[in-house]
């Protein structure tokens, strides 16, 4: 049998564990489903310093603590993935690998995924050089050579966490200038450790048994430039994890779900928080703000359906 709830949340980081603190304040029947561990891209972050009251401290631990006060709600968590979304008149039905729910309410909560470089050898030398978590990965580099490949806040932040870890580090960007926060480029700046290589994309991943050298190609000129390395590290933009959706028209061109400024979408009874919506800022605190917005906003709908 279809185990039924008011409320579905799908995706337990910082915005679905906050909605799902909300909904349960608010007496709702609520499920939370999450594929991975609670806490979504907090876990793979070594360092939270701009949440206001708490840092700094690791995103592993403000996870940890997000998910112990939902639990302190008794807010039910069923860990597995979703495979679609139907929705049939006001009941919206969510498939997944560990059984499937009906709700009336929906919030979607997954948040995004690493965007890949897509070039020769990624694919072949991941787990083998190539990772995209510094913090899962950065001690097997110790006093080896490294490159991170980006220009943003999150390129800039691990190759800092990784100068903990190893001999040196090529830092690379396709511009000319970061996309970071002065505070992290200022920081990079004074890193002995980094050496930042500008206007230059990767080509190619190259090896035997492991990552050995990475292939570069200059933005103007096109010449080919080989780093001698022993790890990758792209962090190079996100991807939302949408794909469930299917043909529901929520979705912009990117795949990011379209929502209001009550988070909610063109389909009545769903709303989305977080990361994978639409929007300028995609921080730990807009989150969390998204994810209490929408809990109160499906509370509304459910009162008066």
């Amino acid at each position: 049998m279809m185990e039924k709830y008011e409320l579905i949340i799908i995706g337990a980081g910082p915005s679905g564990m906050t909605a799902g603190i909300y909904a349960k304040r608010a007496g709702i029947n609520t499920l939370l489903i999450e594929a991975g561990a609670p806490g979504g891209k907090l876990v793979k972050t070594d360092k939270i310093e701009n949440y206001p009251g708490v840092g700094p401290m690791s995103g592993a631990d403000l996870a940890i603590q997000m998910y112990e006060q939902t639990q302190s709600f008794d807010l039910p968590t069923v860990f597995a993935d979703v495979k679609a979304l139907t929705v049939e008149g006001d009941k919206k039905i969510i498939k997944t690998d560990n059984g499937d729910y009906e709700c009336q309410a929906l919030i979607i909560a997954t948040g995004t995924k690493e965007r890949l470089m897509n070039i020769p050898g990624e694919e072949e030398f991941t787990g083998k050089g190539v990772s995209y978590c510094a913090v899962c990965d950065g001690f097997f580099f110790r006093n080896k050579k490294v490159a991170v490949i980006g220009g943003g806040n999150s390129a800039l932040q691990e190759a800092l966490y990784l100068t903990q870890f190893v001999s040196s580090l090529y830092l690379i960007i396709r511009r000319d200038v970061f996309r970071a926060d002065r505070l992290l480029v200022e920081k990079v700046l004074k890193e002995p450790k980094i050496n930042i290589i500008k206007k230059e994309l990767p080509l190619a991943v190259e090896g035997q048994d492991k990552v050995e050298r990475l292939i570069l190609e200059n933005v103007d000129s096109h010449e080919h430039m080989t780093l001698e390395v022993d790890g990758i590290f792209p962090y190079i933009g996100s991807l939302p994890c949408t794909e469930f959706v299917g043909d529901l028209p929520i979705l912009d061109e990117r795949g990011y779900i379209v929502v209001n400024a009550d988070m909610e979408t063109a389909v009545s009874g769903i709303y989305a928080a977080g990361d994978c919506t639409a929007k300028y800022l995609r921080q730990v605190i807009t989150a969390c703000g998204d994810g209490a917005i929408a809990a109160q906003k499906a509370a509304s709908y459910l009162r008066q359906n």
